[in-house]
């Protein structure tokens, strides 16, 4: 069995710098600025020997409960009671402050084992501030880098002295399926098997990866803690409260989930500040780590150009999207609205014929199974496979009632089409000269793919390819 780990400390000390170090990849942003980190963080994290959860938290400020700094707070406290163990963190190199002392004591009545921990002990000047957390009364201070890395085996030990051997190192659940969401690539779909003649079950055992995306302010964070039924992700009315993309593990109806929150996506043109610029870009990650993307739009000013532009990245990155209409309880005229909005959506997203779109209201819990509904659905489609066979039988119908059109007095022909690729399905038609055929013909044949095969609201990918001359390159004999 495992144990959990918070790190704790007052804003700007490094808690994200060593979350990364533990877990060994750069998960979390990091910057200069101060409150970088707002909700809590949790992941597997290896420590030599020890296997465990290590949670990072926002930086502890003392401020009113109805303020983002409270609210941040009320998240951290959270953690603290979660944890097995606490790693407090103090700045060596800048020495105690009000705030640390004022801390300590919160920690130290919690009643939990506490590990003292003092970065960025490589400073100069750092061995004044490793003598002055003597101090605080949490025992012998633990001299750290966690940006260069210096100092873990005696955290190691620390974390053991405090904990007890056998808790410490009885082994943590291996991560299952958790591949680095910071590594992780844009694939162009999964290779199938061409020749298959059925199409295989859709497996609703596997583990689903949802990404929750939107502009600033659009309801993201309260559409998840209303999904999962706890204030799991920091929320209120100001815009851009989320930073980093968490990531948060769910059951739903028996099916595991991993759910990611992801930062508010503004205009490229109005992203000036670089942390807003690596918010954006971890946000783009969770996408690509992602199976179906939620995109959520604010009904009371749906479809900005900004929401559309997020609808079009998530397409070309080849992903599942289902729209979210938030706020819905702030709605009128439901029916109306409604009507108008799905009319809007199938003419602003021709490319997604036929998406998904539910309206929901996190306060009310309203359209939340409906949602999720549509998620699955969406993915089966996207996970869908279409026989050979069935493939060919169709597109003889499609040549005897709209045939390829002729260019430069040339017919095009169509030999074959067969499907190479799924997630999402990619298909590869044989064709006479790839490069002649008009565009306008490759989206018939994707819009009569989607209607014949049921693969509505998904990308389709349409490859045209020129089947090889075997007498290509011989010269002629000659008699």
């Amino acid at each position: 069995m495992g144990f959990s780990a918070a790190i704790i400390g007052r804003p700007n000390v490094g808690k994200s710098t060593l979350f990364n170090r533990l877990v060994g990849r750069k998960l979390a942003l990091v910057d200069d600025t101060p409150g970088v980190t707002r909700d809590r963080r949790v992941h597997a994290a290896k420590l030599y020997d020890l296997s465990f959860d290590v949670i990072d938290t926002a930086g502890f400020e003392d401020a009113g409960p109805e303020t983002l700094a409270g609210r941040m707070r009320r998240q951290t406290e959270i953690a603290i009671r979660e944890a097995d163990v606490i790693l407090f963190l103090v700045d060596s190199k800048a020495g105690l402050l009000p705030d640390d002392k004022t801390f300590a004591d919160i920690v130290r009545r919690s009643g939990k084992p506490v590990v003292l921990v003092a970065n960025k002990a490589e400073a100069r000047g750092a061995a004044g501030g490793l003598l002055e957390a003597w101090e605080l009364g949490l025992g012998e201070p633990v001299p750290v880098s966690a940006e260069h890395g210096q100092g873990l085996p005696d955290l190691r030990d620390a974390i053991v002295e405090a904990l007890g051997e056998e808790r410490a190192l009885g082994r943590a659940d291996e991560a299952e399926g958790d591949e680095a969401i910071a590594e992780s690539e844009a694939l162009i779909g999964e290779d199938v098997d061409p020749d298959a003649d059925e199409e295989p079950a859709y497996d609703v055992t596997k583990p689903m990866r949802i990404a929750v995306v939107g502009r600033p302010n659009a309801g993201k964070s309260t559409l998840i803690n209303a999904l999962i039924g706890e204030e799991r992700l920091l929320t209120g009315p100001e815009a851009g409260i989320t930073r980093d993309s968490i990531s948060v593990d769910w059951t739903w109806r028996g099916r595991r989930i991993k759910l990611f929150d992801t930062a508010g996506m503004r205009r490229k043109a109005r992203v000036q500040e670089k942390l807003e610029k690596l918010s954006v870009s971890d946000g783009l990650r969770a996408v690509r780590f992602a199976e179906v993307v939620i995109i959520v739009l604010d009904a009371t000013i749906p479809f900005e150009k900004q929401d559309l532009q997020i609808a079009d990245l998530v397409v070309r990155e080849g992903r599942a999207p289902v729209i979210a209409f938030s706020k819905w309880d702030l709605i009128d005229q439901p029916q109306q609205v409604l009507a108008e909005l799905r009319e809007k959506t199938g003419r602003l997203l021709p490319q997604v014929r036929g998406i998904r779109a539910v309206p929901v209201s996190a306060e009310t819990g309203r359209g939340l199974d409906k949602l999720l509904e549509a998620v699955v659905s969406t993915h089966q489609v996207w996970n869908r496979r279409v026989p050979t066979g069935r493939l060919n039988r169709w597109l003889e119908g499609i040549l005897a009632h709209h045939p390829p059109p002729a260019v430069a007095g040339r017919r095009l022909k169509i030999k074959y089409v067969t499907q190479a690729k799924t997630r999402p399905p990619g298909f590869v038609v044989s064709c006479s000269r790839p490069d002649a055929m008009p565009q306008s013909y490759v989206r018939y044949l994707v819009n009569s793919l989607r209607e014949a095969f049921d693969m509505p609201g998904v990308p389709i990918r349409v490859a045209l390819r020129t089947s090889e001359n075997p007498f290509a390159g011989r010269s002629r004999k000659r008699g």
